[in-house]
């Protein structure tokens, strides 16, 4: 009945249905845009997109964070081809073993490189490669110390480190693997082959060799741990964002953006507590529907950065007047429903008349000269057994009694 009054006094804007921007007068804050969700990512698998970023950008950075594991991969197989070189040039192997181990290196890792510029691998199951360039490398290092037992210590080193990078990606059942798997390879090398293990001590520069080894895993043991911890801080910080984002969301999908009062869903769901709470209690609940009286004159006259403002300061004197416990929102357009828990009528009727009083007697000329705003008020309280709809149309019929009796005036249901 409310919207009859409407369109007797023309006060209401005629609001069409859609997303309006933040800021406008005619939003009610229930249609919320998602900033960050998980989305689904074209190759079949989840990626959660970080504020702003597109499902492509989000595949762009997992390529580049697996280039950049691989750029790791090829700095660590050439700190171990110098290693085989200063054995090479101590006389402890042959160059052509360093040699081969390199040019194997290059094609384990170039041909890793190449997989990763192919679409189709962003859908495998191991996209970051950790698993399979693990079980690659792993079988290159162990041919190798066949090969070159004695220098296996270089080799062996390095399974170390394969064993932790491919360890930081692994599961608690694929970490297990990872440990048998090479234990049992080394194991069948060096008890079921003959091999024998021997650290290359023989002049001083295959002693030199040695530490740099020990030296140089133990550095990029390091590295790999300073690395991880990185990314575990980036991943804390993006766990940070996405949280402050979802945060967000949720208050804004309760409040509406431009007065700071619930929206419509919020303050219905809101009033629907109340009425069962009442009914359960017996305890009294009055409701006021109220309406900014010619409010479409003032948008038309003042402008809407006027009206927003309008709105703004209705809100702000209703927050500062009523009590904690009573819940304010707007119930769409220039129109907003306060809930007054455990008061009965005349309380809630003389509440609402302060409250009309206090927006007539404000400074509206602030905003814009000669302006003057007043509100008019239906309060009903509920009855034994009243539903929440039978309850707000008792107090939109007030609403409208007290706009056909001249506005800036409070009615009772």
């Amino acid at each position: 009945m409310a919207a009859a009054a409407a369109e007797q006094d023309g006060a209401k804007d005629t609001k069409p249905k859609g997303i309006y921007p933040y800021g406008s007068n005619h939003a009610n804050g229930s249609e919320i845009m998602t900033a960050i969700s998980p989305t689904q990512d074209p190759t079949g698998d989840d990626v959660t997109v970080v504020p702003g970023e597109s499902p492509s950008e989000a595949l762009t950075r997992r390529r580049l964070r697996r280039r950049q594991l691989l750029v790791f991969a090829a700095a660590f197989q050439v700190v171990n081809a110098a290693l085989l070189l200063i054995f090479a040039a101590a006389g402890t192997i042959p160059v052509a073993i360093a040699t081969a181990f390199t040019v194997g290196a290059v094609i384990v890792v170039g041909g890793f490189w190449a997989l990763s510029e192919i679409p189709a691998t962003d859908r495998w199951r191991d996209r970051t490669f950790a698993q399979t360039y693990a079980a690659t490398t792993f079988a290159l290092l162990l041919g190798f110390v066949a090969i070159a037992p004695q220098v296996a210590v270089v080799f062996l080193s390095a399974l170390f480190l394969v064993a932790q990078m491919a360890g930081m990606r692994a599961t608690p059942r694929y970490g297990f693997a990872i440990w048998i798997v090479i234990t049992a390879g080394v194991a069948t090398l060096y008890w079921l082959g003959g091999l024998s293990f021997s650290v290359p001590l023989g002049n001083p520069l295959e002693r030199f060799g040695t530490l740099l080894t020990f030296s140089l895993t133990l550095g990029r043991i390091v590295f790999i741990g300073v690395f991880a911890s990185s990314m575990q801080d980036a991943l804390s910080r993006r766990r940070v964002e996405l949280e402050t984002a979802y945060k967000r969301i949720e208050e804004l999908s309760e409040l509406d953006e431009l007065t700071g009062s619930y929206n419509r869903r919020c303050i219905m769901r809101m009033l629907g507590d109340e009425t069962i709470r009442a009914h359960r209690t017996k305890s009294p609940c009055s409701i006021a529907l109220i309406d900014l009286d010619w409010f479409k004159r003032i948008n038309d006259t003042y402008g809407h950065p006027t009206g927003d403002e309008v709105l703004r300061t209705f809100s702000i004197a209703v927050f500062a007047n009523i009590r904690a416990i009573d819940k304010f929102g707007r119930y769409g357009g220039e129109e907003f429903l306060l809930v007054l828990p455990d008061t009965p009528h005349d309380m809630a009727v003389v509440l609402l008349d302060r409250l009309r009083a206090i927006i007539a007697t404000l400074d509206w000329s602030a905003f814009s000269e000669g302006l003057i705003v007043t509100i008019s008020a239906g309060v009903a309280t509920m009855e034994p057994d009243e539903s929440p709809d039978a309850l707000l149309a008792r107090a939109d019929a007030a609403l409208y009694a007290a706009k056909a009796g001249g506005r800036n005036l409070i009615a009772s249901a």
